[in-house]
Order: structure tokens, then sequence, then C-alpha cells
């Protein structure tokens, strides 16, 4: 028989967060039911839902993460790749939040809104200020071509990328990342 859980909100709320990160990434949000995450964690469906609402609610406070970009205007442009991925790698690969909101916006609008907003009010701001010109569409090519980096690397995990140390890929990608934010815009045809 189970030990008992002690009787502590703070820690239950945490853990249920916690599952929930697992059960969306592994599973996806559609197929991720509040019967499960109840169940990894040892509680009843009915405390999930007085902690968190709904489904929905659930994976929108299982989502929230910060990704803490640095003054990117104190940075030359020759360091942006490296000032950037350094905070995305650590997005990555220490905060299972990213990677399961990664999995889960695939299938599910809920998560690609919140991919979306934490986008735009977190890194689209950041890279505008060491923009020259078309702050939106600049962003918005780096932020696929990151979002397109994290999905080979972290969910489908292809060697050529995923087996590759952080040193290499900033080595690759830097010229790309420096390109897209501050080299000269396409010229309108």
């Amino acid at each position: 028989m189970p030990a008992a859980r002690t009787r502590n909100a703070e820690s239950t709320r945490a853990d249920i967060l916690a599952a929930a990160r697992v059960r969306f990434g592994s599973d996806g949000y559609e197929r991720t039911t509040l019967r499960a995450v109840a169940g990894d964690v040892g509680v009843d469906a009915a405390l999930v839902i007085r902690y968190f609402g709904s489904k929905q609610d659930l994976f929108a406070a299982a989502a929230e993460f910060t990704i803490d970009l640095p003054d990117l205007g104190a940075v030359g442009s020759d360091g942006l790749a490296d000032a950037l991925l350094s905070r995305f790698f650590a997005v990555w690969e220490e905060d299972a939040t990213f990677v399961a909101l990664l999995r889960a916006a695939m299938t599910s609008e809920t998560a690609a809104d919140t991919m979306r907003r934490v986008f735009a009010t977190q890194v689209a701001p950041a890279l505008a200020a060491v923009t020259p010109d078309h702050p939106a569409e600049r962003a918005g090519l780096l932020g696929a071509f990151v979002v397109g980096l994290a999905t080979t690397r972290y969910v489908l995990a292809n060697p050529a990328v995923a087996n590759l140390s952080h040193e290499e890929v900033i080595r690759w990608v830097a010229p790309v990342i420096e390109h897209l934010l501050t080299g000269p815009a396409p010229r309108s045809r």
C-alpha cells in the first residue's frame, strides 16, 4: 500500500505541475488527461480541478517559463548568437517546460498560442533592440529558425544536430543568427 501523502497544498500543487509538464511533453496536449496527471501524483482528479480549474488552465500554468535574455543592445553583432543560444540552451535543457510545450504546440492550438505569447512578450522585444529595420520580420524568422533547431535537437533528436556541443552549435549557426538580425534586408521586387 502506497504511503499517504502529507497535507501540504503548496507541495501538492508543485507536484501536479511537474507531473503535468511530463505528461504534456510525452503525450501531447490532446492525449493528456487530468486523471492521468492526478494518477502520476497519487491524488484524485478532483484535486487537480480544485487547484487549476480545467485542463486548459493546468496547461497554461504548466507551460509558464521565462527566457531571461540579456540586454542585446550591449552585445556586439558577433556575440548575438552566443548570448541568445546560451539562454535558449538553458531553457531547452534545464526546464522541461519548453520541450513539453514545443511537443504540445505541434497538435494543440492552446499550446501554440502559449508559444506565440512567450515569443511576443519575451523574445521579440529583446530582438527589436538590435535590428536595424523590419523588427517583426527579423524576430519572426529568428523564432522560426530557433524553434526548428530546438525541434531537431530535442524532439526529433537528429544525431547530426543533437550530438553537437553547445559551442559547435553556436559556431554553425552564429552566421545565420547574425544575418537574420542585423544583415541587409532583402530588396523588394
